[in-house]
């Protein structure tokens, strides 16, 4: 066991604060990851007030790392000391299941182990990446390619596959018109990326107030929803939604901008259920989805995919000290758009 520093929460809805915390000594697959920078996913702030359902005290949150390999075990071949990576939302899984096998480790029918707030195979409780390190399986650790700095390229690990495997997935590309509802943490990187797979992309927002912001990342239009007569001019313009937003949205409203056959695909999980009217999807032959991040491959093809267009995340970097004030103004959307923490000044 090795003792590095960290930032916890003591208890739910307590602020963070500095502490130690023990990582495992390295097993023959484990990497040694030396963390440079930890994003502040909105999630982190969930789970750290345990508004998602009972968590694990002390926590230490962060799912968005980036840093440089420290150490490997005698059976690594992948990583070698100095090499650049990343850790997303999850460290393990039981990797003999389908979606296991297909590359798909986020829907283990075991339940992928998550990387705070969760527990291990082992039995052990996991630790986040707002610390100074952190030990990792290798297979669940993806390599950052040069090109893209640690600070922006560590909210990929969870803001960018997020939106790159629906935009995937849907097929996002020339010819498309992609729908990206919030410019937020999530909203951000989806134009980015839906940009750079050769979409037209268009904002859609509750006000103009980031309007500048939008069409600077490469979206073509920018609505806002609280407009009555938005919904109507956008009547069956797109083939792709992506709804980034954690709130009540009038549905079949949205619905009604899809072309035929065009799909609306969540992101974002409001805390009360949405509804919506079965015509809404039957009329068009419209569908309406869900998608939770993506497996290591994808992940790792997002990395790249980001790399070679130059995209990384809009950020903040921000000191330890700094934490808990940044923690309130994510709860008041007062960041554009992510918050990264530099973890040298643990």
């Amino acid at each position: 066991m090795t003792t590095t520093a960290a930032l916890a929460a003591p208890k739910a809805g307590a602020p963070l604060e500095r502490t130690t915390i023990e990582r495992r000594s390295l097993r023959p697959d484990d990497v040694l990851i030396d963390i440079a920078y930890a994003g502040i996913c909105h999630s982190d702030l969930h789970q750290a007030a345990e508004e998602w359902g009972t968590a694990i005290f002390p926590m230490v949150p962060g799912h968005e790392i980036a840093g440089t390999v420290a150490a490997v075990g005698s059976e690594v071949t992948r990583y070698q000391v100095g090499d650049r990576v990343g850790v997303g939302c999850m460290v393990d899984s039981c990797g003999e299941c389908g979606p296991c096998r297909a590359g798909t480790e986020q829907f283990c029918e075991r339940g992928n182990v998550q990387t705070y707030n969760g527990v291990g195979f082992d039995g052990e409780n996991t630790y986040g990446g707002y610390s100074k390190q952190v030990v990792v399986k290798d297979a669940f650790v993806c390599r950052i390619p040069d090109g893209i700095g640690l600070d922006v390229a560590a909210p990929l690990l969870c803001a960018g596959i997020t939106t790159f495997s629906p935009l995937n997935q849907w097929h996002a590309g020339p010819g498309k018109k992609v729908a990206v509802v919030g410019l937020g943490g999530l909203g951000h990187m989806a134009v980015k990326i839906a940009v750079a797979m050769g979409a037209e992309v268009t904002v859609l927002s509750q006000s103009l107030k980031k309007q500048e912001d939008g069409l600077r990342l490469g979206a073509t239009d920018y609505y806002a929803t609280s407009d009555a007569s938005t919904f109507d001019a956008l009547k069956g313009r797109f083939d792709l939604i992506i709804n980034t937003v954690s709130a009540q949205l009038p549905v079949d409203a949205y619905l009604g901008t899809l072309a035929a056959g065009g799909a609306m695909v969540n992101v974002g999980a409001p805390s009360e259920p949405l509804s919506y009217n079965a015509f809404s999807l039957i009329a068009g032959n419209k569908s309406l989805a869900g998608s939770m991040i993506g497996g290591i491959p994808e992940t790792q093809r997002m990395l790249d995919f980001c790399a070679e267009h130059g995209i990384g995340a809009e950020v903040e970097v921000i000191s330890a000290s700094q934490v808990n004030e940044a923690y309130d103004r994510v709860r008041a959307s007062d960041v554009r758009y992510r918050f990264v923490i530099d973890t040298a000044t643990l």
